[in-house]
Parts: structure tokens; sequence; C-alpha cells
């Protein structure tokens, strides 16, 4: 008796992990390189719940892909140059956010360039997006990338702060954090971005160096990517996870399945 029901919970453990769903980036499916459909394809097969696509612009395209594939649209990826001569969002952006109403897709803004008064064309642009978005019933997830205005986890939330929108909040980028030589204060980090975590993305990875280190396959690298995974969820986020797979070496699809067969371990 006492074996069936370590043996029932065993199973039970194990059908939880394999069922936890991974989403991808469209970069490590082949952005650029071969079609929309091809891509969501490839995630299907590899056994990725859906994807977060670059180029506002495709979002039909990207909607109607996901449809055949019965995969779910997680969201786009889009963002702003503080640098250019009128700094704003993708012309783009509206249409596709008016195309996304009703799926709760996620709007992954990032925000680059330099501007004397950079936070608050940020945070005046990101108002803007996010009260479309709002119209939709979606959400504006801003999006820390090492070596832009809005780099790491305190910038967004700096941002944040000064936007005041209930449906604008954050991405936690695993490799972009690591890359700042931040990894000491993991649980004041997550402690302070938990209110506004919508998404966190993954990688294999090493603790620190460029990013053929910080970005592999999730079976590769030194740093504990299962542990950080556990301590988020410690924290209580319930989100959507992110394979990141930019710029990995070799044959994409193996890639991905190498990546999954490790996730469903987690």
């Amino acid at each position: 008796m006492f074996r069936s029901l370590l043996l029932l919970l065993a199973t039970a453990a194990f059908v939880t992990a394999a069922d936890k769903p991974l989403y991808v980036f469209d970069n490590g499916l082949g952005r650029g390189e071969v079609t929309v459909a091809q891509q969501t394809q490839l995630a299907k097969r590899t056994g990725y719940a859906g994807v977060f696509y670059a180029m506002p612009g495709n979002t039909p395209e990207f909607l109607a892909a996901h449809k055949n594939e019965g995969l779910h649209l997680l969201g786009i990826y889009t963002g702003m140059n503080l640098s250019d001569a009128k700094p704003g969002y993708d012309p783009s952006l509206p249409a596709a956010i008016e195309q996304l109403k009703g799926t709760g897709a996620i709007i992954g803004f990032n925000v680059n360039g330099k501007a004397a008064n950079g936070d608050e064309l940020a945070a005046n642009t990101i108002r803007e997006v996010a009260d479309m978005a709002a119209k939709s019933g979606l959400r504006v997830a801003i999006y820390p990338h090492y070596g832009m205005h809005v780099a790491r986890p305190e910038d967004a939330l700096r941002i944040i702060e000064k936007v005041q929108r209930p449906n604008v909040g954050l991405v936690f980028n695993l490799c972009h954090w690591l890359r700042s030589g931040d990894e000491p204060n993991l649980d004041l980090r997550l402690k302070q971005v938990m209110p506004h975590l919508y998404l966190v993305t993954i990688s294999g990875s090493e603790h620190d160096g460029d990013w053929d280190r910080l970005i592999q396959t999730l079976d590769k690298g030194s740093y504990d990517v299962k542990a950080f995974v556990r301590k988020l969820e410690s924290a209580g986020y319930k989100g959507p996870m992110l394979l990141q797979h930019y710029n990995i070496k070799g044959d994409r699809e193996q890639n991905l399945r190498a990546s999954m067969k490790a996730w469903r371990l987690f």
C-alpha cells in the first residue's frame, strides 16, 4: 500500500513537471530565415506551448499560424529608441494591439538609446501603449536589456513607478540579469519585482561572460536554472516561462529538443 502511494505521488510529480508549459522566443526558431508558419510548426513539433514574436507588423500571420497549430501566442516584442529624432513606438503596434484583443498576449517593450530626459520620454510612450493595450485586455511588460537605457530590473521598476498604469509590469531576463553582474542580489531582486512580474526568460547559462556563455540550451551551463525556477515559484511566481535561444550555434531543432528535454526534468 505504501509503495503504491509513493508510486502515485512520483507519477503525479512527473506529470506536473512534464505538463508545465514552456514558450520559446522566435530568435530560436529561425526569425528572418524561415516563414512564420515554419517557425510555429517547429515550436509545436518540439513541444513548446507557443511563441513570443518580434516584429508586431506580422501579428496576423502569428495569430493564423498559432491557430493552425493549436498553440497560444504568448506575445510580441517591440520597443523604442530614445535616440530617435521623435522617440516613440513602432507604427504597426496600434494595429497589432487591436488584432490581439482578447488573446491575453503580452506586449514586451524595451527602451534603447539615450536622451537627457529618457525616463520621462519612456514613461510617456509606455503609458500611451498601455492605454491602447488596456482596451484590448492586454498587458505591457517592460523588457530590461543589457546595454540599453532600461538595462536592469531596477530600471524597469523606476519606469513602472512613473507610468502609473495597472497593466504595466516587467520581464525578468535571466541572461541580461546575469550579464549585469547582479547575481548575489537575487533574493532582493525577486522580492522587488514580484508584484510587477509578468514574464520570465530563461536559458542554459554560466554565471558570467558574453552571450555565448549566458545563452545556451537548458541542458548546458554551470548556473543552476532549475534552482532559479524553483526560487521563482517559492516567491509566488505563476506566470509564463519563455526560452531564450538567441544565436545558439548548431542544429535549431536539436537545440530546441535538448532544452525541452531538460525542462521536463525541472
